[in-house]
């Protein structure tokens, strides 16, 4: 759900959904506040926040590979490596 409900950078605005639109008020448009599938901003989004959450769990971003997390527990070497399709 991180890819689905992503944070942001960027101001994006949408068209009100069909099936959603507000009657009083036909011509007003959504400002998202968490990224969606379809936006080319959501696979950043999600690896931006995979990122942080790992680098909180003590991993170490790789300085070869910005895909590559290392971390050290209790004497094993755990290695996560992550592909994102459209970054």
């Amino acid at each position: 759900t991180a890819f689905l409900h992503g944070d942001l950078k960027e101001t994006v605005y949408m068209h009100q959904p069909q099936g959603f639109c507000d009657s009083q008020h036909p011509d007003y448009i959504c400002l998202l506040k968490k990224s969606l599938y379809e936006l080319k901003q959501a696979p950043r989004a999600w690896f931006e926040k995979l990122c942080n959450t790992l680098l909180h769990m003590g991993f170490q971003a790789s300085n070869y590979d910005p895909s590559l997390f290392l971390a050290r527990i209790e004497g094993h070497i755990l290695l996560i490596l992550v592909y994102v399709d459209d970054m």
